[in-house]
């Protein structure tokens, strides 16, 4: 199959530090070319990868001056120009790609990595390509649209992530961008009101650094509250193999949270507030607890010794690694080519089985 894969720009493919779309891509790239696939990768030139490479930009856009809306405009119109060499071309941007999609014979088809809200929802009633979503709960937040292939779940190279089922250090961990959205702070307050010492890792975006001065920074003492920077690929590793748990304090509908896959792969059991997708991911009192406040995450830390590693390494295998993206994007792009999905009767390629209650704004619980 002869596939044209569309990258966001703000990160190298794959990435070196933050960078979940990009890291996705990547390895979905990887993975259809070891299966012989045609892929063609539109993506910032410093990307390593077995595909062939059309950059976009010199290096990734991410802490440049560069405006980011016109290169990745003009990296989607440059994969767009050659639509006619591929079977199928998959976006993994958002505005561009959705904007474009119209414009070219070639079906197309977009990964919405994130929500949609007040005028994007304008533009997704206007694509006319097909899409899929990361997670059920990201459907139910979508207004009806026709050309829905489904929800595939992201995923990681579990066999990347060290395994550890024996005994873990004496501090939590906090694992993501540092922002209001990831609730860093009510890490904080977790481990304040538990009495135990939490150790964060991550970026801080231009856009989050008065969060992170005023919200965040005030409270880290070097002793009970750490911060460590960014963690990259060796030190992301260490630190999910030593952590008794991650703490997802997420103050969002959650479209995925590979963070979340990344530590159940090491072992490291979740806690999680019960937001979008994560129920999805952290199947609760079994890879961890998904909880609905600060009390019940300090709560359930108590009962964080129950967890079984392995039952969190296993959940990774079966549901969030690659082969299993891979496959169910493949079964997209064969329902797509082969006319199958007729507008409203799309079923999810590979969901996981949720309850969604339509009281909690489709939300999964």
């Amino acid at each position: 199959m002869r596939i044209g894969m569309i990258s966001p720009l703000e990160m190298r493919v794959p990435p070196v530090g933050y960078g979940g779309t990009e890291m996705v891509v990547s390895l979905l790239t990887e993975e259809l070319v070891r299966r012989g696939h045609d892929i063609t990768l539109f993506a910032s030139g410093d990307s390593v990868t077995g595909a062939r490479l059309m950059p976009g930009c010199e290096r990734h856009l991410r802490g440049s001056a560069r405006d980011k809306g016109i290169l990745t405009m003009l990296n989607v119109t440059a994969c767009l120009e050659r639509a006619h060499e591929f079977d199928i071309i998959h976006n993994h941007t958002t505005f561009e790609g959705l904007a474009l999609a119209g414009l070219v014979e070639t079906p197309v088809l977009t990964t919405l990595h994130g929500g949609l809200e007040d005028d994007w929802r304008l533009l997704f009633q206007r694509y006319r390509g097909w899409y899929n979503t990361i997670s059920l709960s990201a459907k139910s937040l979508l207004p009806s649209q026709e050309r829905f292939v489904g929800v595939v779940y992201n995923a990681i190279d579990c066999d990347s992530y060290p395994f550890n089922p024996g005994p873990r250090e004496d501090f939590d961990l906090f694992l993501s961008r540092i922002s209001p959205e990831k609730g860093t702070h009510l890490a904080i307050d977790v481990a304040l009101q538990s009495h135990r010492r939490l150790v964060i890792a991550g970026n801080v975006d231009a856009v989050d650094s008065a969060y992170f001065n005023e919200m965040v920074l005030p409270r880290v003492d070097g002793e009970q509250i750490c911060y460590v920077g960014e963690a990259l690929y060796e030190d992301k590793r260490d630190l999910l193999t030593r952590a008794g748990c991650l703490l997802a304090t997420i103050t969002w509908n959650e479209p995925f949270g590979l963070f979340m896959a990344e530590a159940m792969a090491c072992g490291t059991p979740v806690l999680v507030f019960n937001r979008g997708s994560a129920p999805e991911v952290v199947e609760d009192g079994v890879t961890g607890y998904v909880v609905d406040t600060v009390d019940e995450m300090v709560e359930a830390l108590e009962r964080v010794s129950e967890i079984d590693p392995a039952a969190c390494r296993k959940r990774v295998e079966t549901k969030f690694d690659v082969p299993r993206m891979a496959d169910d994007y493949l079964a997209a792009y064969d329902r797509i080519l082969g006319g199958v999905i007729s507008p409203g009767t799309a079923k999810p390629v590979s969901p996981i089985d949720v309850t969604l209650d339509p009281d909690r704004e489709g939300v999964p619980v």
